[in-house]
């Protein structure tokens, strides 16, 4: 597995150990693409280590943990946004994925690699986030997920390194249904590099407001419905 970091046009190893821009404060990720990329799908692989193929249509759930980076506990918030849709002239979102652009401090851009479509997606999507952020530049990974498909393969790995390249984001080929490290690597190098950003604002500017409000606990629920929910249909 291989994070390649396009804004600087280096091969990342693995990153040392930095706990001194590691903050108290919430880390809010939107993961953004268009229809059928999986979305849902790694995020839960993300949260629960389980792999679930099916989905219902996504609302947008807005779900909210813990984790441990480098030896400090971080509360995340990941929003799962409705799918965009792609037309001519770009990408048209969803109410709630414009809101989200403006509430996220990262993003993760997901592409098929077997949807040339949903690999075009992104840099529409990418400039909307500059657009909402105009005077910063929040951490942005584009994930090619899918790589397990080689046999339909439509997006080559070398047009995602230019493609990151191109818009100075990092870029990652996964396979969320075979490998779940790669998706936590995702993860877990957002949560650093947005940790970095937000050092700055220690003694610095005050956090802008929320426009999602937090969910009241983590919305760990829906995830065991889903998961009861794709164990059923497998079992007839």
């Amino acid at each position: 597995m291989r994070l390649l970091n396009m804004s600087n046009n280096f091969l990342l190893a693995p990153i040392p150990e930095s706990p001194d821009y590691i903050i108290n404060r919430d880390i809010k990720i939107a993961v953004l693409g268009s229809a059928g990329v999986g979305k849902t799908a790694m995020i839960v692989r993300f949260l629960t280590k389980r792999f679930i193929g099916d989905y219902e249509s996504n609302t947008g759930n807005l779900y909210s943990r813990l984790v441990q980076l480098e030896g400090d506990q971080l509360s995340i918030q990941i929003q799962d946004t409705p799918c965009i849709q792609v037309n001519g002239e770009g990408v048209r979102l969803p109410d709630l994925a414009s809101r989200c652009i403006h509430w996220a401090d990262g993003f993760i851009l997901v592409y098929s690699i077997t949807q040339d479509s949903s690999h075009k997606a992104i840099h529409s999507l990418h400039q909307h986030i500059r657009k909402a952020h105009p005077d910063t530049k929040p951490p942005v990974i584009i994930v090619g997920n899918k790589s397990d498909l080689l046999h339909a393969r439509q997006v080559q790995t070398s047009e995602g390194i230019q493609l990151a390249s191109e818009l100075g984001a990092v870029f990652l080929e996964i396979s969320t249904s075979e490998n779940y490290e790669d998706v936590s690597d995702v993860f877990q190098h957002l949560c650093k590099e947005v940790s970095k950003l937000n050092s700055h604002y220690i003694n610095g500017e005050k956090r802008r407001g929320s426009l999602i409000p937090r969910p009241k606990s983590p919305n760990m629920q829906d995830l065991k419905r889903r998961f009861k929910q794709a164990l059923s249909s497998k079992a007839k």
